[in-house]
């Protein structure tokens, strides 16, 4: 007599057991679903602002993030993209890869906003299939149609591409405290426009390398981060050729930071010597132009490799 009641109250215990363990339907998370862009296809963006989640275009470093890219959505799965070296639209096929992100032309992008006017997408650094959670992924991109920036805002993508008030006070507050300092390489920051050196003699030659290469993702950018000189002195006192890092300030005043391959003894002679390659032979045969960044000169750690040959 007792086993029915017994039976249908472990029955229902069962079922609120397994109830109260469900989510309604209504608040179960949905899975992403793949974008489609028909209703975008054939309209041209054009790339106006290119920020880092602070909304400026520069970092402390001094890198600016530079809108340049023209796109257009030809397909579902494939994007033409404006090539500068070719100087054409170019069709790259649109990956999906998971959730929002999307890979055409070897970048990838997570994509925010699809309409007819604009696109907001943020750019991913993905590697080993993992998107980097540094500043690398902290960038965020948006485009305007063609119509939206002509017949609305009635202006050029060349305007909206400008830096910004907010840019210009920012890189004017990172060079006021780098001048405060001026041979202190923690303060220093690449200038958009990198120290020139310009031969006032006959005997000595000045040249910025470049070290872009694609194979390895160094882009043009690593220019002016990280320039590189060669100057070649013809009649030196003797042969040599040493590499080392400074700092150049508003002046153009070269001051020596670091360099390297050389004994724990032998350090302060070559301390000497670079300062005197760089006191005799660059500060009286090269005029030095410092770096700037937005008209704003302002000092900057750049890498030299002197090489003086001594006249037979």
């Amino acid at each position: 007599m007792l086993r029915k009641p017994i039976f249908n109250l472990l029955l229902i215990s069962s079922i609120i057991f397994f109830s109260c363990g469900q989510k309604p339907k209504s608040e179960e998370k949905k899975a992403p679903v793949r974008l489609t862009f028909d209703h975008i296809l054939g309209i041209k963006y054009h790339e106006v602002k290119r920020r880092f989640s602070t909304g400026l275009s520069f970092n402390e470093m001094g890198f600016q993030q530079e809108p340049t890219w023209i796109i257009q959505f030809k397909s579902n799965d494939t994007v033409m993209a404006w090539s500068p070296q070719k100087q054409r639209m170019q069709p790259f096929f649109l990956m999906y890869d998971h959730g929002d992100v999307y890979n055409f032309a070897k970048e990838y992008f997570r994509i925010k906003k699809v309409t007819k006017d604009s696109l907001l997408f943020q750019r991913l650094q993905v590697q080993k299939k993992e998107i980097a959670s540094d500043i690398r992924s902290d960038v965020n991109i948006t485009y305007y149609s063609e119509n939206y920036i002509e017949n609305v805002l009635n202006t050029t993508p060349e305007v909206l591409q400008r830096p910004t008030k907010a840019d210009t006070l920012y890189i004017a507050g990172l060079a006021e405290k780098a001048n405060r300092d001026p041979a202190n390489p923690k303060t220093a920051f690449a200038g958009r426009q990198p120290v020139q050196f310009i031969p006032r003699s006959e005997i000595i030659s000045a040249m910025q390398k470049s070290t872009t290469d694609p194979f390895s993702g160094r882009t043009a950018a690593y220019d002016y981060l990280f320039p590189e000189y060669r100057i070649v002195i013809s009649r030196a006192y003797k042969d040599f050729g040493y590499e080392f890092s400074a700092v150049v300030d508003t002046s153009g005043k070269i001051h020596l930071t670091k360099f390297g391959n050389v004994l724990p003894e032998h350090r302060e002679a070559r301390k000497k010597s670079l300062e005197a390659i760089i006191d005799v032979y660059l500060r009286n045969l090269v005029k030095v132009i410092p770096g700037s960044t937005l008209g704003i000169p302002h000092s900057s750690e750049i890498t030299l490799v002197v090489v003086g040959r001594k006249q037979n």
